[in-house]
């Protein structure tokens, strides 16, 4: 993990951005003990919430998942906890580095806004 894109993710805890079209974004990561569900120890939480303030994107390690068809949790397959909320709908994310979360994250934001 490049100690630079750390940085660069915890120095974004609580920061919010405003968007013109009303939506926003909001970030939060800070160092926790790594254990069995934040192997990477971080824990995080990055939001995009429209005009009322609904979250529509997030990823996030805050909790186990359950799946809708077994009503198993995730982490029956997988102990980590990170996964990605869209909408309604909730999949497995797999944490690669802080990096690539800020990447992730950012792609999807501009999807939607290409919509």
């Amino acid at each position: 993990m490049s100690a630079s894109e750390l940085d660069l993710l915890l120095n974004l805890d609580g920061e919010i951005f405003p968007f013109d079209n009303g939506f926003w974004v909001k970030f939060e990561a800070r160092r926790v003990e790594s254990n069995k569900h934040l192997e990477h120890g971080i824990r995080y939480s990055l939001t995009r919430h429209d005009a009322n303030n609904t979250r529509v994107l997030g990823f996030d390690n805050a909790h186990a998942i359950l799946l809708k068809k077994k009503r198993k949790k995730f982490n029956a397959r997988k102990t980590a906890w990170d996964h990605k909320h869209k909408m309604e709908m909730v999949s497995l994310y797999e944490f690669k580095s802080p990096g690539q979360i800020l990447e992730d994250f950012w792609k999807e934001i501009y999807q939607i806004l290409d919509k």
